[in-house]
């Protein structure tokens, strides 16, 4: 006797289930790399990721297959898969494209910016300029998500993944931070720069500044690294 062949509408569910079930093992892997829980040259265990999030070794091996794409992992035949691990050179190389995707969207949103996105990247830079100096994790906090903010405004889709993508390579290189707590009111006030040009929708400025802020960071990253010897932090 043949056997019941699934209906198209139980296929379909079962597909966007396993899909479903995939992103998030993937979004909890990456949270744990990202959070340092998984360090850079960390082996991941299939069998105890499987069973820490109750899933089989299919939904894994999938989640495990688009982390390899996104460039957090590396997988080799015999040796399993385990997190990247970024040199010194190849995060300068990331930095120089993403200081060109910052100079990008500061060009793009300058000519469209909102009220409304003003008065928000307003307050991430008022909050900046409040930062104590010793909170210096705060302030990287706040640094990110401006850059971040200012990329997402752009409404640009295709630049914002991209950028997103090379933060979180970045983000594997990062292990400590530089940015000594006295130049915190310094980097804030090049933050309040920036919106400035942006509230005047001076494209090229907008570009330029961003440019530059960018290629500091690269810099100290690269000051870091001759200094300490080994992968240093990246602060922008």
């Amino acid at each position: 006797m043949n056997a019941t062949l699934p209906h198209p509408a139980e296929k379909a569910l079962a597909l966007v289930q396993s899909t479903s079930l995939t992103r998030l093992v993937v979004e909890s892997i990456e949270d744990m790399i990202l959070g340092g829980d998984l360090l850079p040259g960390s082996k991941l265990n299939e069998m105890a990721l499987a069973q820490r999030f109750g899933v089989s070794r299919g939904p894994l091996r999938e989640a495990l297959r688009t982390l390899e794409e996104s460039g957090l992992i590396r997988q080799e035949k015999n040796r399993g898969a385990h997190v990247r691990e970024i040199r010194l050179s190849e995060a300068a190389d990331i930095y120089d494209v993403r200081a060109g995707l910052d100079a990008t969207a500061g060009r793009l949103l300058a000519g469209r910016i909102t009220d409304e996105q003003l008065h928000t990247l307003r307050d991430m830079t008022e909050a900046m300029r409040g930062v104590q100096p010793a909170d210096v994790d705060r302030f990287h906090e706040l640094n990110l998500g401006f850059h971040d903010c200012i990329v997402a405004m752009t409404g640009n889709q295709v630049l914002t993944e991209q950028y997103r993508r090379l933060c979180k390579l970045l983000a594997l290189f990062r292990r400590r931070n530089l940015l000594a707590p006295r130049a915190i009111p310094h980097f804030a006030e090049e933050h309040c720069a920036i919106v400035d040009l942006l509230a005047a929708h001076d494209g090229r400025g907008a570009s330029e500044a961003l440019f530059a802020h960018a290629q500091g960071g690269r810099q100290r990253m690269l000051k870091g690294g001759e200094l300490a010897g080994i992968a240093p932090a990246i602060e922008s």
